[in-house]
């Protein structure tokens, strides 16, 4: 990934989530979890879509792991006698309201961004919470998470290399992003007492959120200065461009993307068989096939 674990994690004094003191925040918590990986259905969709075979097989693989994770918060809010509820309506938006309209929309905003925020809200859980049963979950959760982030960030970067208008209009998706996740952190503060020990550094960990929100988005080349030095004016524009980007195609008739059983013969995969390379791939494809079967 573009960050490393550390630029990702916040430094929560040693306050901890207790499992049934806080029980009412965590179901919370985990109920949010589980509607975003339920909206791992989305991925079929890509799969569909898929501009090439490589990016098939992740799919293909992440559909899979998605399903899984849903079945892992199931067993956490078991295990904290927690009932499935609905999510808040910024989590809602986040997860379903922004699904891209390209791939390479979902590559930036609903795997690089969304799940590197995902990430973040995990390793804090991870560290916060005295639960071994439900950490030791979490912890097999997030490396699926982080193969999930990094190919959002490299398709992302390719992307933006070969064709650097997109920078705006993805910039504008980002940012419309990061003011849900604040909505998202306000909602929290109407389900755990003001005098939380977490809570009360909720802000500390908006702003760590944020501060990697903005190293991703200078490291994947969409900015290259912080965004308090981007003038309401830039920041206006790339939003509008972004939802004026929308409004257009959703007003444009429909143009059939080309799909993989258009162009596989011309993909790398396919051809990496035809030049001799079929010993490689046969093994990369068997290995890939054996790390799905684990969850």
């Amino acid at each position: 990934m573009l960050l490393t674990r550390a630029e990702m994690s916040h430094d929560f004094q040693d306050a901890r989530l207790d499992p049934v003191a806080d029980k009412k925040f965590l179901g919370w918590a985990f109920n949010q979890c589980l509607y975003g990986e339920v909206t791992g259905i989305q991925v079929g969709h890509w799969l569909y879509d898929a501009p090439d075979l490589a990016a098939a097989r992740f799919f293909a693989r992440q559909a899979v792991e998605e399903m899984q994770h849903v079945d892992n918060f199931l067993a956490i809010l078991r295990m904290l006698d927690e009932p499935a509820k609905k999510p808040h309506a910024a989590l809602r938006f986040l997860a379903t309201g922004m699904m891209g309209q390209s791939f390479e929309e979902h590559v930036m905003i609903e795997m690089a961004m969304g799940e590197g925020q995902v990430l973040m809200a995990l390793y804090a859980i991870i560290d916060l919470l005295d639960h071994a049963d439900a950490v030791a979950i979490l912890k097999r959760a997030v490396k699926q998470e982080e193969r999930h982030v990094e190919f959002g960030e490299q398709r992302t970067m390719e992307a933006v290399a070969k064709n650097p208008r997109l920078k705006s209009r993805l910039l504008g998706l980002a940012l419309v992003s990061m003011f849900a996740v604040e909505q998202l952190a306000n909602g929290i503060a109407r389900v755990m007492p003001s005098d939380h020990p977490v809570l009360k550094q909720l802000p500390g960990f908006l702003k760590s959120t944020i501060r990697a929100n903005e190293l991703r988005l200078q490291r994947l080349g969409l900015i290259n200065r912080p965004l308090a030095e981007i003038s309401l004016a830039e920041k206006a524009f790339a939003i509008v461009s972004a939802y004026g980007w929308k409004a257009a195609k959703a007003l444009l008739p429909a143009r059939e993307p080309r799909r993989v059983t258009d162009t596989y013969l011309n993909d790398p995969i396919v051809q990496g068989f035809a030049n001799g390379k079929a010993a490689e791939g046969l093994a990369k494809a068997a290995k890939s096939a054996a790390k799905l079967s684990v969850v």
